[in-house]
């Protein structure tokens, strides 16, 4: 089955300088966006990292340091990003445990008020996993019969994830060709992931929780209460700015929903105490 598509969906791809979300950074971005009437427009854009590239990560994507020593920074494609982004869903070769949580913190980096969540997000090699455990190079070679000339240059990544994405659609015919249920197969794990590193998740209460390390499974209010100073150590830790975020907007709304609490108890004696006997 062809894709079926609400709204039209980015298929991207990012070469960066290594493989640590919260240190490293993009050296080059490719998007192709799907729209809905069938057409199909890209962006590909080389980025200064402003931070070295090392010998071994260049031998494998190909990107030195000379190639991006006049390319614009990640803060000044930016505005470009988003605008060719905007509220298009997402999709790309484990991009959900790598390119979108990196693309994350380069837009969080920015400053600029830009919600990346507010949309679905296809794993192309979640699907692969889950029907034929195999890399990219594979996949592509399995489901479309050729291989690839340039791994790990991103556009060539992305051209070939997203030949990958439509010969799954025509090949599985129980599986859904419409992002939201793509989105949906392509996640993996039982657990409602909140932020994009997967650090915290939702419980079946819906209740944010820390999804790592000695309290998984905890919710952040029970955390705060057992041990308060856990949530500095985590913002003070390497962690990704996203899930820093979102530890910071819970315990907002912890305190929040405490002081009305204690406002509403206030409110409770003065009422009794002068109430007319």
């Amino acid at each position: 089955m062809p894709l079926h598509l609400v709204r039209p969906l980015c298929v991207f791809d990012l070469e960066t300088t290594g493989l640590q979300i919260t240190k490293d950074r993009i050296v080059q971005i490719a998007i192709i966006k799907l729209l809905p009437d069938g057409q199909s427009i890209s962006f590909n854009e080389l980025v200064n990292p402003e931070q070295n590239i090392p010998d071994e990560i260049a031998a494998i994507h190909g990107i030195t340091n000379e190639m991006v020593a006049n390319a614009p920074t990640f803060k000044e494609l930016a505005p470009q990003v988003i605008a060719f982004i905007a509220d298009s869903d997402l999709a790309g070769y484990n991009s959900n445990k790598f390119d979108i949580p990196v693309l994350s913190e380069e837009l969080l980096r920015t400053g600029i008020d830009f919600d990346l969540g507010a949309r679905h997000f296809v794993d192309v090699q979640n699907i692969f996993h889950k029907m034929e455990q195999r890399t990219l190079a594979a996949a592509y070679q399995f489901y479309c019969g050729k291989t690839i000339e340039n791994a790990h240059n991103a556009l060539y990544d992305t051209l070939a994830t997203l030949e990958v994405l439509q010969a799954q659609t025509e090949r599985y015919q129980d599986l859904s060709n419409d992002i939201a249920g793509l989105a949906k197969f392509s996640t993996i794990g039982d657990n409602q992931r909140a932020d994009f590193a997967g650090r915290l998740c939702y419980n079946e209460q819906n209740l944010l929780c820390y999804n790592f390390g000695k309290h998984k499974g905890k919710t952040i209010e029970r955390v705060l209460k057992e041990e308060p100073g856990y949530y500095g150590w985590m913002l003070e830790a390497d962690f990704p700015l996203n899930t820093k975020q979102l530890l910071r907007q819970e315990v907002e709304r912890l305190k929040d929903a405490a002081l009305g609490t204690n406002l509403e108890d206030k409110l409770e004696l003065l009422k009794n105490k002068f109430k007319k006997p």
